[in-house]
């Protein structure tokens, strides 16, 4: 059974923030197009509290079939409509990708790719990455670096492709956890507050190509 209007979905964010991955939010599907989902904006449960969303944000979701059975699949958000309620638009899943398993961070691969990282007071500085996906990234940062968490960063990554090209994607970010590592260094894990649908894309792709790769060691 695929989705249909009227289906509520049950919906884990994927931010890299663990206490933000275990809230569930509900919403409600308002249409369905050939290549969309339009929702109603999510609302945790047990608290009606609503939830902002970002282009881009990576979503686990699952639906409820006959007896009970959770469908899941893995979406982001993909823009906005104005209508009667606020709406959000997210990827529409192919009905092959709708499993009985839930599979989290789908997006989300181990890469060393560099970053350039601007803080609102201006301090400029080039790192490399811990994870890239197509809601966020981590970063490391020096152990004498002051960041913390909901702080503001505006980023660019270069991301290299398999056939030798090389694209430069920016973004506008916020920090949503900071983890002291072992070595006095730190790893910076960020969601993306604004990026373009077509740089998101780009990450997409490279996400992409790395799964391949590991699947094929």
């Amino acid at each position: 059974m695929y989705l249909k209007i009227n289906d509520i979905l049950f919906i884990q964010m994927d931010t890299g923030d663990e206490k933000e991955s275990k809230i569930v939010y509900k919403s409600r599907i308002c249409e369905i197009t050939e290549d969309a989902i339009f929702m109603e904006v999510p609302i945790q449960e047990g608290t009606n509290r609503l939830k902002k969303l970002y282009i881009g944000d990576e979503l686990s979701t699952y639906f409820l079939t006959e007896g009970g059975i959770k469908n899941y699949f893995n979406t982001y958000v993909l823009g906005f409509h104005e209508d009667v309620i606020r709406q959000v638009r997210i990827r529409k899943p192919d009905p092959e990708e709708i499993t009985k398993i839930q599979r989290r961070s789908f997006l989300r691969v181990q890469a060393e790719l560099e970053i350039a990282v601007s803080h609102k007071d201006g301090r400029r500085y080039v790192s490399t990455t811990e994870d890239v996906g197509g809601g966020g990234v981590s970063f490391y940062a020096g152990p004498d670096e002051l960041i913390k968490e909901s702080d503001l960063l505006s980023c660019w990554l270069l991301v290299p492709y398999k056939n030798g090209s090389v694209e430069h994607v920016p973004f506008e970010s916020e920090v949503v956890r900071v983890k002291e590592l072992l070595n006095g260094r730190k790893l910076i894990m960020l969601k993306f507050n604004s990026i373009v649908d077509m740089e998101r894309q780009k990450l997409i792709r490279f996400c992409f190509e790395r799964q391949f790769d590991f699947r094929n060691r």
